[in-house]
């Protein structure tokens, strides 16, 4: 039970007149501190009680003085303005804290499977840094969802099929050099992407041969799908270097080929059903009864599109995994998209439609001059990832030089800062990187957070501090403000964990690590840890700095970020 549900209980004990569930749904958190911990506004009560709310505020005040859980209870206005006893407050929020194995995570989702599509990388296309923002956001729902028990499959869903791999297959024959291409990796297939197009500018009949290896394609021709399949090979490995930097991995990549077979089953699906309907020679289902544009499901040519595949994957990936949420992660001009295939899912009957969920994302960009581009117009996700474990690599041999294992340091808070900078605001916000915002160690960023928890673990390393101590803190030790402050932000982190996850939004993970860091350095600065003034104190303000280290080992975990223990 938490201290909002504590403050409910004993309120109940003063207002027979109000049910529990009445209580709390009235009880609210004020927004200044000198409003107390809790507040009890009374205008719903005018009405039952017949008296003005600022008389009943004074009442209710008046009852409450009988309680010793509340240090002062006072009636401003229309307002209970309560004032929780410190060393309830901190006995209550140790009990919570050390009644559970891992503080903030539950197993509520237990039984349950979300299925996440994200990344899903273009093959044969440069991983850039606009594939960032998919990646990092997808990969932070994951690891929320999974806090609370629930089992997630992640999805790679690869766009690995398509005309363009006509033209990448042409430009290759005619121009590519198999040796150069397998030295040059994805850059050594973008620079024959770009090829084609310049010379299909002066020949288009380089486009119809395009059209016909892609054809080939389609009819299971050995020879085009050979070199399909190197150019999936040479993505891949590429692609996987970026994931092992970034520590993200993927349970499937099934991307659009694996559904070359399993699109006839809903596209006659729909044909049974009357849904499918001819127009200007296309096939399409009719979505004008939503406010729609209509859903393309066959082009003329009888080809398939995006909609198509997205309609299988989604009926294979319910038969698969039976998901109690299936979530897709793309940028925000892709909801016309899906709002269209989750509209023809529900008409097809699927009542699980309703639990297909698009999260939108804006766009990245980034501060001009400060990045070098290859071609002019493309940074690759790598180059950038490894100019952050550079210029933190610098940073730290100027701050620490003996630093141990400096190389893997490094690659944790530099990567960290990349992935933090990314997920400090909400998601559908567009971001700008600047290096300046990412690697600052003392700002509201990936390294300052890293450098607090690192702070945290070199007092607990140096007191030899064990989890057992726990049991034995003595909440009256922590009754200081600046103790107060970290408990109740401690407090909260199952709720911030639950919030994030509902909305599908890591920033509140972001915002809140930094809101826990900010505390405990001020609580460091003001509290003498290792030499306080006795034992007890000593003891209490260790057990407070460890359970600061869990929360922001566990918040940064839950973002995608590292946290190591030296820096």
């Amino acid at each position: 039970m938490g201290i909002r549900e504590y403050v409910g209980s004993e309120f109940a004990k003063i207002l027979p007149e109000l049910s529990l569930e009445q209580i709390n749904t009235i009880i609210e958190a004020p927004k200044e501190k000198a409003m107390g911990d809790y507040a009890f506004p009374c205008f719903r009560l005018a009405k039952d009680f017949r008296r003005a709310p600022a008389v009943i505020a004074q009442e209710i005040a008046q009852r409450a003085e009988s309680l010793d859980f509340f240090e002062k209870v006072e009636a401003v206005g229309p307002y209970v303005n309560m004032f929780i006893s410190r060393e309830k407050l901190a006995s209550i929020i140790l009990e919570e804290y050390n009644a559970s194995e891992c503080f903030g995570s539950s197993k509520e989702g237990a039984g349950k499977t979300i299925v996440l599509d994200y990344s899903s990388i273009n093959i044969a296309k440069p991983f850039h840094i606009g594939h960032l923002r998919t990646t990092v956001i997808g990969n932070s729902i994951h690891k929320l969802y999974q806090f609370l028990g629930y089992k997630t499959v992640r999805i790679n869903h690869l766009g690995d099929w398509g005309t363009q791999f006509g033209k990448m297959a042409v430009a290759y024959e005619m121009w590519g050099d198999p040796q150069l291409v397998e030295q040059k990796g994805i850059r050594g297939l973008l620079e024959l992407y770009v090829r084609f197009h310049d010379e299909a500018k002066e020949d288009p009949s380089l486009d119809d041969k395009a059209r016909e290896y892609f054809s080939r394609m389609e009819q299971g021709d050995e020879h085009v799908l050979s070199l399909w399949r190197k150019f999936v090979d040479i993505s891949l490995k590429e692609v996987s270097r970026v994931y092992d930097l970034l520590d993200v991995q993927f349970d499937s990549y099934n991307g659009e080929s694996f559904y070359n077979d399993k699109m006839e089953r809903p596209i006659q699906e729909l044909k049974d059903k009357g849904l499918l309907v001819e127009s200007e020679g296309a096939m399409i289902v009719d979505l004008s009864d939503s406010d729609m544009p209509p859903c393309i499901v066959l082009k003329k040519d009888g080809s398939t599109l995006y909609a198509t595949r997205d309609i299988a994957a989604a009926i294979y990936r319910k038969e698969t995994y039976d998901f109690d949420k299936c979530i897709y992660v793309t940028a925000f001009d892709q909801g016309l998209h899906f709002a269209q295939v989750f509209k023809v899912l529900e008409k097809m009957g699927y009542s699980w439609s309703k639990d297909l969920v698009h999260v939108p994302y804006g766009l990245v960009s980034l501060e001009s001059g400060k990045l070098s581009t290859r071609g002019g117009n493309v940074v690759f996700l790598e180059d950038l990832l490894t100019e952050a474990i550079q210029k933190t690599r610098d940073i730290i041999r100027e701050k620490n030089p003996d630093l141990d294992n400096i190389e893997e340091v490094a690659r944790q808070v530099g990567v960290g800062a990349v992935v933090f900078h990314d997920l400090f605001n909400n998601r559908i916000k567009d971001v700008t990187f600047s290096w300046d915002k990412v690697l600052n160690f003392d700002g509201e960023t990936g390294p300052y957070v890293q450098y607090t928890f690192a702070r945290a673990s070199s007092i607990l390393r140096k007191a030899q501090w064990a989890k057992t101590e726990m049991n034995k803190i003595n909440p009256a030790c922590l009754i200081d403000q600046y103790s107060q402050d970290l408990l109740k932000l401690i407090e909260i982190f199952p709720q911030r964990v639950r919030e994030a996850a509902d909305k599908l939004e890591p920033y509140i993970m972001t915002r809140y690590t930094v809101a826990v860091a900010t505390a405990f350095n001020k609580f460091y600065h003001e509290n003498s840890i290792l030499g306080a003034e006795n034992e007890e104190l000593r003891a209490a303000r260790l057990g407070l700095t460890a359970m600061v280290a869990h929360i922001l080992q566990s918040g940064l975990d839950l973002i995608g970020v590292k946290a190591p223990e030296k820096m």
